[in-house]
């Protein structure tokens, strides 16, 4: 055989190879990813699991995916993945090689840096044929999530006021009126409901007389935390450091009213990712449920400011809700401030304030000391 037939009939496989990857090299391709778990804590470990499937009789001889990835999750190194990290984001590729009918599946491990929403929506997938000389790459849509919740922070830690509510969580009693159990009349004062207005008693004694109630114990605690490092902000957070050790406190004291029996809320004015702009509310509840509730709203929070703090404070006041220990953690307190917190006392409701102190720097520490 000549030469010329061995270039062209060698020309023709190559050929013939690349029309088959071209029409037939990504048929019966799956890929998937997800994470290990729906959520975990501040600087634990997860994994990020990849599994990709070849149900074709071709072979799949080189592929590779891409995708950005937040840079707060720190992979461990690994072979067939090349991470180039940026500011913000890292570049994740993963190269694969498959035979017909064959499914490979990894597992990277890697460190939660930083509380957060992590979503791994899109990824970019490119094969071809085996020289080369033919390539297609896919976008693929992806529903992978991992929530990171903020860090417990030590209640030692925690400079709570001295006259705080916290005391002894196992004997403090919150007592409210029970509209279900009457146990008298008494005279009426300034601010009773009419719809308590014992009218036979107000007809026999001559003065307007109202049912007295009996008192059961009623554990509510709701935490506001605000965004604002200082009073005077718009928009932007200088100090995200310092919200994120608010966040591990309000959710450290959290979890111990919970864990005691309380019924526990969370606010903040900043956002989450589900619900731009819009101020973070979560209402007083019980049990684990609540506090795996609050700690998947605090893992996606924003740190942003939604609505000033005192407005938040306003909106709440003016929902009319008594009966509640409320604990606000601030970096600071404003005149603004001021009439919301006495309103809400005037309600009925006892407010203490956790103030949240800035911590210096290690260079700020130094140029101080130079």
């Amino acid at each position: 055989m000549s030469i010329h037939w061995l270039l062209f009939i060698t020309l023709i496989v190559l050929v013939l190879q690349v029309i088959l990857f071209r029409f037939f090299g990504d048929k019966g391709l799956t890929y998937h990813r997800y994470f290990s778990m729906k959520a975990c804590f501040e600087g634990e470990e997860a994994e990020m699991v990849e599994r990709i499937a070849n149900r074709n009789l071709l072979p799949v001889p080189w592929l590779r995916l891409e995708s950005l990835i937040h840079a707060n999750l720190v992979f461990y190194s690994q072979s067939n993945l090349d991470i180039n990290n940026g500011a913000m984001f890292q570049n994740h590729k993963s190269l694969f090689s498959l035979m017909p009918y064959t499914q490979v599946t990894r597992r990277h491990r890697m460190v939660c840096r930083k509380r957060g929403c992590y979503r791994l929506n899109t990824a970019a997938l490119t094969h071809g044929d085996l020289l080369g000389m033919y390539k297609n790459t896919l976008k693929l849509e992806l529903d992978a999530e991992l929530l990171v919740y903020p860090k417990l922070a030590p209640l030692e830690e925690i400079a709570l006021p001295s006259h705080s509510w916290q005391g002894d969580f196992s004997v403090r009693r919150w007592i409210v009126d029970d509209p279900f159990m009457i146990t008298g009349v008494r005279e009426y004062r300034y601010g009773d409901p009419l719809n308590g207005v014992n009218w036979k008693a107000t007809a026999r004694m001559g003065k307007l007389q109202v049912h007295q109630r009996d008192y059961t114990a009623d554990h509510r605690l709701m935490i506001y935390l605000n965004v604002e490092d200082h009073e005077k902000m718009w928009n932007q957070v200088n100090d995200e450091e310092l919200y994120e050790r608010g966040l591990s406190y309000a959710a450290a004291i959290a979890q111990q009213a919970i864990d005691q029996g309380m019924e526990t809320g969370f606010g903040t004015n900043a956002y989450t990712v589900d619900a731009p702009k819009e101020a973070v509310r979560v209402h007083p509840g019980s049990g684990s449920e609540q506090m795996t509730f609050i700690l998947e709203t605090m893992a996606k929070v924003v740190v942003a400011r939604s609505i000033p703090f005192d407005t938040l404070l306003e909106e709440e006041a003016a929902s009319g809700f008594s009966n509640r220990d409320i604990l606000i953690i601030t970096s600071y307190i404003g005149e603004k401030m001021k009439t919301p917190i006495e309103q809400l006392r005037y309600q009925g409701n006892s407010v203490d304030i956790l103030q949240l102190e800035k911590r210096m720097r290690p260079d700020e520490q130094a140029g101080e000391s130079a």
